[in-house]
């Protein structure tokens, strides 16, 4: 079987609807029903439902999803043990959400070195939907996001919990927003925190999804924002910045993602005890 096939298959279960999966593959719809019509051919069973709310399931298709999730998982670590560098015994494939990545896994990745260095390390950089899709298909051996939907036959662990302070370029400033406050994105429990505390606040001039950009520019330009502690406490020690008096704090976890297993391979566990041990120092803040 083709394993675009099965890879499909699971893009429809995620999305639970054609055109995004097509979306996500990159294709036409019309491909991904070529490409499900042909499966179903091949089983000879109907897998999917399909309605004005998009597709279901059906029992076939229930059944069929494990096998599917095996066959991409055994696909992809076939690709990796067979495209493994000369002397390295396996590959781990990481991906992280940004905003975390020059925190958690540019440290992660020179500690892996020092401990396993007979793994290979691929690492690649998203958004947290795409991290644990690639997860979830067995195209990543590890996630590292702030946003984490259970998913079947995937755990779920809380790797830290950090605190989001307002600081800004000026001692002394008031702890609503002003009119050089930049809005940065910290995911949907901070915005829906970040409303209630601030109801009447007018939309801000300067809105980023990326904490490194909103940083340089409030450095650069002057101004307000949220930033984890974590993040700014060298800045504020320096006196670049300071802590605005009063204004709310908020928290909000991160959560490191992988396949379940009924074991782990030593090197495996090594590599998650190396993120508990960077998340704890970096959520110390």
């Amino acid at each position: 079987m083709d394993i675009e096939l099965a890879r499909t298959f699971l893009e429809v279960v995620d999305t639970g609807n054609f055109k995004k999966a097509a979306d996500r593959l990159n294709v036409t719809q019309s491909t991904i029903s070529m490409r499900v019509k042909t499966l179903e051919d091949l089983l000879g069973q109907r897998l999917f439902r399909r309605s004005k709310a998009g597709a279901e399931l059906m029992p076939a298709g229930h059944h069929f999803n494990q096998y599917a999730l095996t066959m991409v998982r055994a696909w992809q670590q076939a690709r990796q043990d067979i495209a493994l560098p000369s002397g390295f015994r396996a590959a781990l494939n990481v991906g992280c959400q940004f905003g975390l990545a020059e925190r958690i896994l540019a440290r992660w990745l020179p500690w892996m070195r020092g401990a396993v260095a007979d793994v290979a390390l691929r690492a690649e950089v998203g958004f947290p939907e795409t991290v644990l899709e690639r997860v979830t298909t067995g195209l990543l051996d590890l996630g590292i996001l702030y946003t984490a939907q259970s998913r079947p036959h995937v755990v779920v662990e809380r790797l830290l919990e950090e605190r989001l302070v307002m600081v800004a370029t000026e001692e002394g400033r008031p702890s609503q927003p002003e009119a050089d406050y930049v809005f940065v994105d910290w995911g949907p429990d901070f915005r829906a925190e970040h409303g209630a505390a601030f109801p009447d606040m007018e939309t801000p001039a300067i809105s980023v999804n990326l904490g490194v950009l909103g940083l340089e520019y409030v450095l650069a330009n002057g101004g307000t924002a949220y930033f984890p502690l974590a993040m700014v406490g060298d800045r504020i020690d320096a006196g670049d910045l300071f802590r605005v008096d009063g204004a709310p704090e908020f928290t909000r976890a991160a959560y490191v993602v992988y396949p379940a297993a009924e074991e782990y391979v030593e090197w495996f566990k090594t590599a998650l005890q190396g993120l508990r041990h960077i998340a704890a120092q970096e959520g110390g803040g």
